[in-house]
């Protein structure tokens, strides 16, 4: 197999000279199992839409997923996508850099951008600066006079299938310099202060903690020797009054949560659920091929396009559930009984996202979700299925849930406990809620590995009451303290 992998919607459209590259399309890298099992892949997405939850997204997401070295980056897809994002990027752009491209005849220009490489010997440091920050294939980038001084104003993704002859040349230069050269990724500019912002929906239905765990929080920081409080949305322009930042309210990739987070990361914040942890939990596809690929035992799982549904749903056992790659809460996430049923709803779910997931319908009485910080087990607990319901949460009655059991974690079963750890410390090592089944012939499944785990009072608090949050905030304090020693 090539070392590296060029992904384009229109290979055959090309012409290239690339020694020891292999050009493939989307719908390959994506459905050939070949390409999922191959080891230190070097991945390069040349997509034409990069869109949330589009092929050129997905492959960018399972090919992290797979482990294998990808450019773009989601997170860097997400970067692009909106500028209040990249905008704190660019601020780390050498100010000397845009003070030496001075021309009193302009007032706006241009300059585009292959790998970091240009044409133009005045351009080149700036385009080096903003592939640094933003690695990605070709860029327009758009800068403006504001008084004496140039600005950074805008980033603009060039379509691949559009580029002229010249600008194609220019991109395939640019790319075959690039695959000589180690990858790198831009650094994180620390931050000192300890001010925890903790982020909460006060209108949120279902929020991940209530108004009394977040009171707990906040006592436990003050302990740890932490001042918190709580914002709001509307404060989020303040973000830069704090050094750390809790996210207690549902997370979303395409959503002001991650971008609050992203920006928080780049400003050097300490963060909680940090944007990668948001990307990776939050995707069904991506934990689904993440867990495959690392041997951790998931119900049957299959994915979904709009060309093969028919063909792969007719090989399945049913029931069958189907789910939509960033649900929450068991939101896009439905059950079929019978083949029809499961094809009009993968129709119906396919219009939202190129990918959904197929899954093996698994009963069981409860499951159970180990909470988990720091690589370590936080608290267990035991989520019955609400009455009469397949789910733990029903949501044609709105409010219903199932029962909840808090056990002490040495007297869970250690295989729960351990497959949980197994597969929480793949996304990495924040806070984290693992959901798992236990049959009766003793299999231990991941169903989900989830980034805002709920920490409510009286509920996942049943054992370790105030500890649990102490040592949540303790978490945040050895991290703040960790940034300082590296300083």
């Amino acid at each position: 197999m090539a070392e590296h992998l060029i992904i384009l919607d229109k290979p055959q459209e090309w012409s290239l000279d690339l020694p020891g590259a292999q050009i493939i399309t989307p719908a390959t890298y994506l459905t050939d199992p070949a390409y999922a099992k191959l080891p230190q892949a070097r991945v390069m997405n040349l997509s034409r839409d990069y869109s949330y939850l589009s092929s050129g997204y997905y492959c960018s997401l399972l090919a992290e997923a797979r482990r294998h070295k990808v450019l773009p980056t989601v997170k860097t897809l997400q970067d692009l996508s909106r500028k209040s994002l990249y905008k704190t990027l660019l601020e780390d752009i050498n100010p000397a850099i845009l003070k030496s491209l001075d021309d009193p005849s302009l007032e706006q220009l241009s300059v585009e951008s292959y790998f970091g490489y240009t044409q133009s010997k005045t351009f080149a440091s700036l385009t080096r600066e903003v592939f640094a920050l933003l690695p990605f294939p070709a860029l327009s980038i758009h800068l403006k006079r504001k008084g004496d001084l140039w600005v950074l104003d805008k980033l603009k993704p060039l379509d691949i299938q559009k580029l002229s002859d010249k600008q194609a040349w220019l991109l395939w230069d640019g790319l075959r310099t690039y695959l000589t050269k180690r990858w790198r990724t831009a650094k994180i500019k620390p931050h000192y202060l300890y001010d925890l912002a903790i982020l909460v929906d006060p209108t949120e239905e279902m929020p991940p903690s209530d108004d009394q765990a977040i009171d707990n929080f906040i006592s436990a920081a003050k302990k740890v020797g932490i001042h918190a409080e709580i914002i709001h949305r509307k404060h989020i322009h303040r973000l830069a009054e704090y050094d750390a930042l809790f996210i207690r309210e549902t997370t979303y990739i395409d959503h002001y949560t991650y971008r609050v987070a992203r920006k928080a990361q780049a400003e050097g914040m300490v963060v909680i659920d940090d944007p990668d942890s948001i990307l990776r939990c939050a995707n069904k596809v991506y934990l689904a091929e993440l867990l495959k690929g690392n041997k951790i035992t998931t119900p049957q799982t299959t994915i979904l396009t709009r060309q093969n549904k028919n063909k792969l749903l007719s090989r399945l056992a049913l029931p069958i559930v189907l789910k939509i790659p960033d649900g929450s809460f068991s939101h896009g996430v439905k059950k079929a009984e019978t083949l029809d049923e499961a094809k009009v709803l993968a129709r119906e779910m396919l219009k939202e996202s190129d990918l959904i997931l197929a899954q093996e319908y698994v009963y069981t009485e409860f499951d159970w979700r180990v909470g988990i910080i720091d690589r370590n087990p936080l608290f267990v607990c035991q989520y019955f299925m609400s009455k009469s319901h397949w789910q733990i949460i029903n949501h044609s009655s709105p409010g219903l849930w199932g029962d909840l059991k808090s056990i002490p974690v040495e007297e869970a079963p250690d295989k729960v406990v351990e497959t949980a750890l197994k597969a929480a410390n793949l996304i990495g090592d924040g806070l984290f809620g693992v959901d798992l089944k236990q049959l009766k012939d003793g299999r231990v499944m991941v169903i989900e590995v989830n980034d805002n785990p709920n920490i409510e009072t009286g509920e996942e608090d049943q054992v370790l009451k105030d500890k649990l949050y102490k040592i949540v905030m303790q978490s945040f304090r050895n991290r703040l303290d960790a940034q300082i020693q590296k300083k």
